[in-house]
């Protein structure tokens, strides 16, 4: 689907909606997942503790405005190998980096985090030191949940996500989901019904929209976690969100960025003119002449460029991105001047990457109209409401709270993407996946949002926020460049050269000495702070 600010597999659904989900893969403000070793538990006193992949339940209220319409089951991992009784034996590199070589007094912090938008499966690596979450567990011996967050994946208040239901999908009920759970679970390790935020210091930990979720909750339930951290977190609602592709417009290549905006400007140009035979042509060099409506050509090639987001310190010049723009500007072995090759071979090299590599990883074998076409609602994908539809839940959220629509810059800014993308763009297909909801074009609450959580302007004691120069969701951060925001001993902000949530995983910090910085900086505050 040309949809491309979701990402996310539909796995209920026919292999031809598959297709369609890989099409819009990119672009949505999601956590990476972390490797999940495979290794025997145990806890600093030697008793053996359940795998890491074991599932819990929590008895979670439907809604929290009316507590009488029951509850349901909201999944959630832990793992309390660094927790309590005695002396840790950290490992040599946390020992040696992290100076942990005394012990902490017994009882430490609960350390609470939600992947956000995704079915929480695959995500149990954020309760071990492999990320954030397990350093500060580990340094002051506390324990870490992963809970599901409600709409997503197997917790849903309900068995279909159709409209109705959805109604209480909403920014404040995934707050006070957080919070009743922290002030009622009775959590499964030794003396975990006493670990209630009035007698434990609770943590609070997000990336992307859960780092934003972060902030919002402690803005809007102050004192109930002690402490968070916030990566790349998206504070800030923003409907007309162009500057999504500021960052990778000016971090990226830069003779990959002339010629890609080469092709973009003139792709404006004739579609400015209505010329409707060079705007085929163009369509059938890149194998997309079936693509009936050039708004979705224009969001097709916007695939290339979400690519930018998946980048971490490990990955290295293999990259899919950086094989984009070895294609556009690697010619006979020779790179291209800063200028780029120019229009005519930016076409042509652009098109044949989709021709040759592609269009096969993005729709299988599917047509492009079946593929990247946002037109026929006739086709499952705006129908399906089955439980564990990522990509459903969040397009509720987007349509309703957020906007976040990534489209053209306005006239005068250098573009990497086409103007002729623009928020009606992907407010008809909000009006397509539920119209039920909406039979117009809807404007997302994002004021309300800003206003009611703060967005940008967000003032709380011990919250820390790490976010990366080069992380293409940098301007609904309070790292935007036009902010200017203040570090503080209380609300510190920490930038690293990472992309987005790169600081999370403990590995970036080892191949970047600057995500390194922003995770120890991190931990000297948990420390301090929960001391």
């Amino acid at each position: 689907m040309a949809l491309t600010l979701f990402l996310g597999a539909l796995l209920s659904v026919s292999f031809a909606d598959a297709a369609i989900q890989n099409a819009m893969m990119r672009g949505r403000p999601s956590l990476p997942k972390v490797y999940v070793p495979e290794r025997t538990l145990t806890s600093p006193n030697g008793t053996v503790l359940p795998p890491l992949k074991t599932t819990y339940y929590f008895d979670q209220l439907v809604d929290h405005n009316n507590p009488s319409r029951g509850t349901f089951q909201q999944r959630y991992w832990m793992s309390w190998e660094y927790y309590q009784n005695g002396i840790l034996l950290p490992s040599y590199f946390v020992m040696e980096v992290l100076d942990l070589r005394t012990p902490m007094p017994p009882g430490g912090p609960i350390i609470l985090s939600t992947p956000g938008e995704s079915n929480a499966d695959g995500f149990e690596g954020y309760l071990t030191n492999n990320t954030i979450n397990g350093l500060i567990a580990q340094q002051q011996q506390g324990a870490t949940i992963v809970i599901e967050h409600r709409f997503f994946g197997k917790s849903n208040p309900y068995d279909n996500l159709t409209s109705q239901s959805l109604e209480l999908l909403t920014v404040q009920q995934a707050i006070d989901d957080l919070v009743y759970f922290a002030q009622n679970a009775d959590l499964p390790m030794p003396c975990g019904d006493n670990v209630k935020p009035n007698t434990t210091p609770w943590v609070l930990i997000g990336g992307s929209y859960s780092g934003a979720l972060t902030s919002w909750t402690m803005v809007n339930k102050p004192g109930i976690f002690h402490a968070g951290y916030a990566s790349s977190a998206v504070v800030e609602a923003i409907i007309d969100f162009y500057d999504y592709f500021t960052p990778i417009r000016e971090n990226m290549p830069q003779n990959c960025s002339s010629d890609v905006q080469a092709v973009i400007a003139y792709l404006d140009e004739i579609y400015a003119k209505n010329d409707t035979t060079a705007i085929q042509d163009l369509k059938e060099v890149f194998g997309l002449g079936d693509l009936s409506h050039t708004d979705d050509f224009a969001a097709a090639l916007q695939l290339n460029l979400f690519e930018w987001q998946n980048l971490q310190p490990d990955g290295g010049p293999g990259g899919r991105f950086f094989k984009f723009c070895d294609a556009l500007e690697v010619k006979d072995g020779v790179q291209a001047p800063v200028t780029g090759w120019g229009l005519e071979h930016a076409i042509s090299s652009w098109g044949s990457y989709w021709n040759t590599t592609y269009y096969t990883s993005v729709c299988n074998s599917f047509g492009a109209e079946e593929c990247l076409g946002t037109y026929d609602t006739s086709q499952p994908f705006w129908s399906n409401v089955t439980v564990d539809n990522d990509n459903r839940s969040w397009f509720w959220l987007v349509c309703n709270q957020f906007g976040f629509y990534q489209v053209g810059p306005p006239e005068g800014q250098p573009a990497v993407v086409s103007r002729i993308l623009q928020p009606n763009y992907l407010e008809r297909q909000c009006v397509n996946m539920f119209p039920q909801k909406f039979s117009s074009l809807p404007s997302p609450s994002a004021s309300d949002v800003n206003s009611a959580y703060h967005g940008k302007d967000v003032n709380v004691d011990r919250l820390y926020f790490a976010n990366g120069y080069s992380d293409p969701w940098r301007e609904a951060t309070v790292s935007a460049e036009s902010l200017h925001k203040p570090s503080t001993d209380q609300q510190p902000v920490y930038m690293s050269d990472g992309v987005h949530c790169t600081d999370m995983i403990t590995e970036n910090g080892i191949r970047d000495q600057t995500v390194f910085k922003v995770q120890m900086v991190a931990l000297d505050y948990m420390k301090k702070w929960l001391a």
